[in-house]
């Protein structure tokens, strides 16, 4: 393949997860179809199909590109801070995390489906993201925890980790979803995506 095919390539398949991004910030997961996508590129709604093969591709690779984000975020961190205390490292990976909401909502509203609807080759180049990630994270415990040695670090990393999916639908919750836990007598607390990632990892890092 020619530098300038490449070239297109990487354009349109970007194109094509920035339009998926956009009708996310308004629509959910059910409501986007490649349709709808294809009304959002520049280029024929067919043509998405030599790119992607379903929409849940679509979304992985948007999610893959959430992932990358975040890891450059902490990357960022990490030339730039060379100790911070456990607190502050709480606090750092509170923010980077949950500066990246959209990450969040498709984490746990429908990465079954993604991984499910997206061939092999897809879901490997998703996982590279998602293990850099984790490495990252590792990382900065290395470096502004050091005392924490192998087995304390992989317990934070599995803690940590599937925590994580869970953030979003304890922190959005719908008018219907508020009238429904006071019919069933739960009183419903507001908390932010920030306070809740914080108390947990201040808890994980005691």
């Amino acid at each position: 393949m020619s530098r300038g095919s490449e070239a297109l390539t990487s354009a349109r398949r970007e194109e094509i997860i920035q339009a998926c991004g956009k009708l996310y910030e308004t629509m959910s997961f059910k409501e986007i179809t490649i349709k709808e996508i294809g009304k959002e590129t520049s280029f024929t709604r067919t043509s998405i199909y030599n790119y992607f093969e379903t929409k849940e591709e679509i979304f992985l690779a948007l999610l893959q590109k959430e992932y990358e984000l975040w890891a450059e975020a902490m990357t960022a961190v990490m030339k730039k801070t060379e100790t911070m205390s456990r607190d502050e490292l709480a606090q750092t990976l509170s923010r980077t995390l949950t500066d990246r909401p959209r990450l969040l909502r498709l984490l746990s509203m429908n990465l079954y489906d993604m991984e499910a609807n997206s061939r092999p080759e897809r879901l490997a180049e998703f996982k590279v993201a998602f293990g850099a990630s984790l490495k990252i994270v590792e990382q900065m415990l290395q470096q502004y925890a050091p005392e924490m040695d192998q087995a304390a670090r992989q317990r934070f990393l599995y803690a940590f980790f599937p925590f994580i999916y869970g953030i979003y639908p304890y922190t959005t919750v719908s008018e219907k979803q508020k009238e429904a836990m006071e019919q069933a007598g739960i009183s419903y607390v507001y908390q932010s995506a920030y306070d809740l990632t914080y108390r947990c990892l201040k808890k994980l890092l005691e």
